[in-house]
């Protein structure tokens, strides 16, 4: 799965609209984030109340996910970003933990899980990370975190690098550009 035309540079996320999806993370506040995440996982939820079993774990293509996995990973980005914002606003400057998404998704099954869980618990995280950014005010938007391979963000750029990846997934899904 290849969102970005670069993975290595993260940052071109926050500085010029996403050349398939449309959405311009750079030009919201990091306190738009809360709502945007809100709004995403709601349509994520009409989505699937539109949509047969059959037809979420359907792959439009081989080597492109089904709508039921891409549900999948935007829970689990949901669930590890909550993780990796707690650390940024409890410890000074740490290392998150790597995440392999190709490997989550293969020992997840996420083919093979239930479509109405998973919207559920896509639901629910969404809430929960909503909830978490905005509990930060201040100079708490400045503090800072690093990934695996050496990046660093503040909790300012993640909130809105993030938020990009529920919404660009639903786009790879729905083929509807973002529209703020």
């Amino acid at each position: 799965m290849t969102i970005t035309p670069d993975t290595k540079n993260w940052t071109w996320v926050l500085e010029r609209p996403c050349p398939e999806c449309g959405f311009a993370a750079g030009e919201i506040a990091p306190e738009d984030v809360p709502g945007l995440l809100r709004a995403n996982a709601e349509a994520w939820r009409a989505l699937f109340a539109a949509g047969s079993a059959e037809e979420l774990r359907t792959r439009p293509e081989p080597t492109k996910w089904s709508p039921l996995e891409y549900a999948c990973h935007v829970r689990d980005c949901n669930k590890v970003y909550l993780h990796r914002i707690d650390l940024m606003l409890s410890e000074d400057d740490p290392q998150y933990p790597n995440w392999d998404q190709d490997e989550s998704a293969v020992h997840g099954k996420y083919q093979e899980q239930d479509p109405t869980e998973v919207v559920a618990e896509l639901v629910e995280t969404a809430a929960h990370l909503a909830t978490r950014f905005e509990s930060v005010s201040g100079e708490q938007w400045q503090r800072t975190g690093r990934r695996g391979d050496g990046s660093g963000f503040t909790v300012d750029t993640i909130a809105r690098y993030f938020i990009h990846d529920p919404i660009h997934h639903l786009w790879d899904v729905t083929g509807q550009g973002y529209e703020g």
